[in-house]
């Protein structure tokens, strides 16, 4: 899948992975749109391609459809989705003052996992009604962020855990039921990164998890997801799996 003239849109996209995404596809000659709550100017200066910021809280389904409506009027068909919103989840699931908030659970899986799947399945409709981007048959590409806390459950992340793995599991599911019509699915599911969401990771933890990292020892940037992105756009043979991207770390139970 060449990203040059493509339409893309990055959920999430005005901070952190996903705006390094947005830049990544924008740089590749994509005309990327950005959904996010929070927009504003500025924070796509010097981008060689303009990339089309559009206010959008993901766990709303009519402002999903109007958002994918305004994008899709500007750019034509999203032929890549990439789904970045997520928020943290830090909580136990029986904690001092008894069983957890189910308001709190409830809020992270209505962005992180509910979100993620408004996103995709509305975009991929709209894939799978137009015609094939090539000659084998593809009409697009979803690709949602899981994380590693998925596959090693760390204590106090339950509502976390429970939305990312959610994300694992669905992306075999996706992709066999999306697969007779073009569009594939992936995941990446990134360790730790350097973005707004590292900031809710106790100091303690960040320093036991870079010290276990088999190699780089480094927290990840933004761009090297940014271009795990590009390099699932394309290989057209990827599809159906999630890639741990995360230096070879893995977590410890808390």
């Amino acid at each position: 899948m060449d990203v040059a003239g493509l339409a893309a849109i990055v959920t999430g996209g005005s901070s952190g992975l996903g705006q390094a995404t947005a830049v990544a596809l924008a740089s590749a000659g994509g005309r990327v749109a950005v959904l996010d709550r929070t927009i504003g100017p500025g924070r796509f200066a010097g981008t060689p391609v303009p990339v089309l910021q559009i206010a959008c809280d993901v766990t709303d389904e009519v402002a999903v459809t109007q958002a994918l409506d305004q994008a899709e009027t500007a750019h034509g068909i999203a032929r890549i989705v990439v789904n970045c919103a997520g928020i943290p989840g830090s909580m136990r699931l029986v904690g001092r003052d008894g069983p957890v908030a189910m308001e709190r659970f409830a809020q992270v899986i209505a962005v992180n996992l509910l979100g993620t799947v408004s996103v995709m399945t509305k975009a991929a409709a709209r894939m799978m009604a137009g015609q094939p981007i090539n000659d084998w048959g593809e009409a697009g590409l979803v690709i949602n962020t899981a994380s590693i806390a998925a596959f090693e459950g760390q204590i106090g992340q339950g509502a976390y855990v429970a939305s990312k793995g959610a994300i694992v599991a669905l992306t075999l599911q996706a992709a066999r039921e999306f697969a007779n019509r073009g569009v594939r699915v992936m995941a990446i599911a990134p360790g730790l990164f350097r973005t707004p969401m590292a900031g809710d990771v106790p100091k303690e933890v960040i320093d036991g998890l870079l010290s276990d990292a088999i190699f780089p020892r480094r927290f990840g940037v933004p761009e090297d997801f940014a271009n795990l992105v590009l390099a699932i756009c394309n290989n057209p043979m990827l599809n159906g799996e999630v890639i741990r991207l995360d230096a070879g770390v893995r977590l410890r139970a808390r």
